[in-house]
């Protein structure tokens, strides 16, 4: 504390008396008295407001960080963003963490990156230290600018244990800087597993589709051969190959019928040929004039006759 008033000799004892009129806390204790009352104030002014705070982009391409080039702090965030996510695009925007000097450095090393458009997202943050090595993070100065960000920011200050003014307007509060550096990437073993497993249902999706694909083609081509004009041309030539056949035999049988008609004619013709009766014995006989002779009437006495036998004629006279 720090007290003011008179001294005093009590001269028997020989010794000093302080009479105190006024006494106020000093040190750490005023440091935490400046603390709650700026803070009080911010959070009247909503720079608290949960309203205001906006979450991580799920993919961070580009993180902007703000701290100390040397510091102990940017090492451990490099290695770990490193190894859980090497795509990570990393801007540093230094700038000294420490002293009376460092609120408007940090303040500008913020503009610096509120400049650059492909960030999307910003890391302050430094290693542990005392109260007083912290307290430039308690600046009103740093926090209305950290309000005035475009893209979400994460406050890394100190250990688990440790409140900055900065914490509670930063739109995402890290313990550590180790711990900023981790919610601001994913792990490439879990990102690895989530594509693997993607991968394999999208295979198996595309095969089953393709699967499906396949047998509708079958079908189609199926319904395409039986409709396509190849096809009815074969078919057709098929029926008219058929048909062809049918009629070929047909006119075969029909041939055969009318042959077996045509002999049956001939033997009943030749039975009733003269040339065969001739044949038997019988003979023709004819006037002069050519008539056939059927009765003795018709015939006078030495009158010339034709013969007609099987084999020839021959010319006779009457008695």
């Amino acid at each position: 504390v720090v007290a003011h008033g008179k001294l005093g000799v009590y001269e028997v004892q020989g010794v000093y008396q302080l009479y105190v009129d006024t006494i106020q806390t000093a040190g750490v204790g005023d440091l935490y008295q400046q603390f709650e009352r700026l803070k009080a104030q911010l959070q009247a002014d909503g720079l608290f407001d949960p309203d205001r705070k906006r979450p991580l982009p799920d993919v961070v391409r580009t993180v902007g960080i703000v701290t100390s080039p040397t510091g102990a702090a940017l090492q451990d965030m490099l290695n770990i963003m490193r190894r859980r996510w090497p795509l990570l695009r990393v801007i540093l925007s230094p700038t000294p963490v420490q002293g009376d000097d460092a609120p408007p450095k940090i303040i500008a090393a913020l503009k610096r990156l509120y400049q650059r458009r492909e960030v999307d997202a910003i890391i302050i943050a430094r290693g542990g230290g005392s109260i007083e090595d912290l307290w430039c993070f308690n600046d009103e100065t740093v926090a209305r600018a950290i309000a005035q960000s475009p893209v979400p920011v994460i406050s890394g200050v100190g250990h688990e244990v440790d409140f900055t003014i900065a914490d509670f307007v930063a739109d995402v509060r890290a313990p550590t800087p180790s711990a900023a550096a981790e919610l601001i990437t994913p792990d490439q073993v879990e990102v690895r597993a989530l594509i693997d497993g993607a991968a394999q249902a999208l295979t198996s999706l595309l095969s089953d589709r393709l699967h499906r694909a396949r047998l509708s083609l079958a079908a189609n081509e199926r319904a395409l051969q039986h409709l396509s004009p190849r096809t009815r041309l074969a078919n057709a030539r098929q029926r008219l190959d058929e048909v062809g056949g049918r009629m070929q035999e047909a006119v075969r049988r029909g041939l055969v019928l009318k042959r077996e008609r045509i002999n049956g004619l001939a033997a009943q013709l030749g039975t009733l040929n003269p040339l065969n009766v001739l044949a038997r014995g019988y003979a023709v006989v004819r006037t002069a004039h050519g008539e056939v002779v059927r009765s003795v009437n018709q015939v006078q006495a030495d009158e010339r006759l034709s013969i007609r036998v099987s084999d020839g004629e021959f010319v006779v006279r009457s008695e």
